[in-house]
């Protein structure tokens, strides 16, 4: 990962380096504003293209799973301002390293990170009475966000009351302001750009769950991060959505007590969570064996990993994610994007999956290209594009030179996959010419199970 460098730098050094010159080039000419641009957007190709290589080669798989789920979990859009600056390192500091650990560390990890404060945009939230300026008043997004989605759960016993007290409680919680970060006084703040201001924050004492919270500024904040992550209902929650990505959409009641149980024993310990999840007799029980319909994440994913191919150009795989509606950092709402049959399978989605898979099972997928042509331009041999941008589909381009990569080894995707085809299935791959059995493969029914 040592390639990656923005993946190494502070929020702070990133918005002097890649944010400065886009402000700086406002006046500029339309071409120095364009290079701006184009020079942040490497932060969040680095970031794509990191979690792709991890996935796919990683030694540590349950690691990447995790780290795709907890992201998930805490969603951030890289669209969103200054997002653009902020989602990969979000993903890389505030989730990865906490991803079987305590709940709590990781909550408190994604409650301090910039592109999380920006998102949900806790970085405006400031007392009534507070008088500063376009930031007074209070902004309940990450108040109704942290309970409902992060912690609690939707169905998890908060009122009203509770999200707007959370918000006076979350006053002054937020970033250095933009245009000081990374000079002045502000050059001794924490390197995340994170900054309490206590001229914004509501120091009256307030009830929230029951529980009496002290003004006493970050430590009040602390203590609510406390009481929300050893809830029983984020037990619940928490435990729910594990056994339903893991085991099915609907996932069985009783394993998701014992989680639960689990949960609270061991003040929400992760890796103690998975385990008794794994050590279930629920989760090797036939009734849920191959019960998950992929999501396009992890159909394209699986794809790659399966046909052993080295990949040296990511842009068809995250121009393919794109196009089947799941971009990575690409969702807009709060909630990630759903794991669940349901939303992913539908007659146009399966037609651009089949097209992904016949380009890649037949070698028409330039994933050992370069990425670039010798003079800097995007490489985009192999495949056409919808709109003549940067929105790929995996379709061969037959009238293009150099497009043909090396073919999947059919014999070696099946003793992969392990028999796992119906004897239809098997009949059907067998009918096919030989140069489109991993193609068939990759594009047969139970492929698109995990």
């Amino acid at each position: 990962m040592s390639s990656y460098r923005t993946l190494h730098m502070t929020p702070v050094a990133l918005f002097v380096e890649f944010e400065r010159p886009i402000r700086a080039a406002q006046k500029a000419d339309r071409e120095t504003k364009k290079q701006a641009r184009l020079d942040a957007m490497q932060i969040n190709r680095e970031g794509v293209e990191a979690r792709l290589l991890r996935a796919i080669e990683g030694p540590r798989q349950l690691q990447e799973v995790m780290t795709a789920f907890w992201f998930n979990h805490f969603n951030v859009f890289a669209g969103k301002g200054l997002c653009h600056l902020w989602t990969a390192s979000f993903e890389e500091t505030a989730i990865r390293p906490h991803t079987m650990g305590r709940f709590r560390d990781l909550l408190g990890a994604t409650a301090r990170h910039p592109a999380m404060l920006f998102y949900l945009d806790n970085w405006q939230n400031s007392a009534p009475a507070s008088g500063k300026g376009r930031f007074e008043g209070i902004n309940e997004n990450y108040a109704r966000e942290l309970m409902e989605l992060h912690t609690l759960g939707v169905n998890g016993g908060y009122t009203q009351q509770d999200v707007t007290t959370l918000a006076h409680i979350l006053t002054g919680w937020g970033l250095v302001k933009p245009g000081k970060m990374g000079g002045g006084r502000f050059r001794p703040v924490d390197p995340s750009g994170f900054y309490f201001d206590p001229e914004r924050h509501d120091f009256a004492t307030k009830t929230f769950l029951s529980h009496t919270i002290r003004g006493t500024g970050v430590g009040e904040i602390e203590q609510v991060l406390d009481i929300l992550s050893r809830h029983p209902s984020t037990a619940r929650h928490l435990s729910y959505q594990l056994a339903q990505y893991f085991v099915a959409d609907a996932p069985p009641q009783p394993l998701v007590d014992r989680m639960a149980q689990r949960y609270l024993a061991t003040d929400g310990d992760i890796r103690a969570v998975l385990t008794t999840m794994f050590d279930g007799p629920e989760f090797f029980d036939p009734r849920y064996y191959r019960a998950k319909f992929k999501t396009p994440y992890e159909y394209v994913i699986s794809s790659v990993r399966a046909t052993g191919t080295n990949v040296t150009n990511f842009r068809p795989l995250a121009g393919t994610m794109q196009l089947l509606g799941m971009p990575i950092y690409g969702c807009l709402t709060p909630n990630g994007y759903s794991n669940t049959q349901e939303a992913w399978l539908n007659p146009d989605a399966m037609m651009m999956r089949l097209s992904f898979a016949t380009a890649l099972g037949t070698g028409n997928l330039p994933l050992e290209a370069p990425q670039f042509e010798a003079d800097g331009t995007p490489n985009n041999r192999g495949y056409v594009t919808r709109t003549g941008k940067a929105r790929m589909i995996a379709i061969p381009d037959t009238d293009r030179p150099g497009r043909k990569m090396e073919v999947p080894d059919a014999a070696r995707v099946a003793m992969t996959l392990g028999g796992a085809f119906s004897p239809a299935t098997s009949g059907a791959i067998e009918a096919a010419p030989a140069n489109m059995h991993a193609a068939m493969m990759l594009g047969s029914p139970e492929f698109m199970m995990r």
